[in-house]
């Protein structure tokens, strides 16, 4: 399973995070500048974080063909339902800002859309089905992206 994560990690967050990112914008870009790296090192971190997650609490990996066979609600997924899709967002913006690249601060946004309808159109009906109302339960009282959630708690009686 170790081979399957790690072949995941490099072809999902892999690809989206760095390499388009660096090879496709970054080139034409200007000298990487420090202040990326405030957003840039702590979008790594948080990345491997949900990764390391995903394969110690999840028992599976990030991608699509090997999914966790356990609902993952430790670590950062105590504070957001989606804390991987943050982590890559942190990353490119980091790459925008520390290049000063418009080009790449596009891509960054194109990718914020490109997640939001992946988590909402197939990732939440998915583990709604898969999971149930452990999922329910969860969705209730963890919010999507950041921040607070408004919403009770789900409970078996409502």
């Amino acid at each position: 399973m170790f081979v399957r994560a790690l072949l995941a990690f490099l072809v999902l967050p892999g690809v989206v995070a760095f390499l388009l990112p660096l090879l496709v914008f970054a080139p034409d870009a200007r000298p990487f500048a420090l202040p990326g790296v405030i957003l840039v090192v702590p979008g790594m971190f948080l990345l491997l974080w949900c990764v390391g997650e995903f394969y110690v609490a999840g028992k599976g990996t990030l991608a699509p063909w090997a999914p966790p066979r356990h609902l993952v609600v430790s670590g950062p997924y105590r504070l957001s339902r989606n804390p991987m899709y943050i982590a890559v967002l942190l990353i490119l913006a980091g790459w925008a800002v520390g290049f000063r690249s418009r080009a790449l601060a596009n891509y960054a946004a194109l990718m914020v859309v490109i997640f939001y309808a992946r988590v909402v159109l197939f990732e939440e009906p998915w583990l709604e089905g898969t999971h149930g109302e452990r999922w329910l339960e969860y969705r209730a009282s963890v919010p999507r992206w950041a921040g607070r959630t408004r919403r009770k708690r789900h409970s078996a009686s409502a």
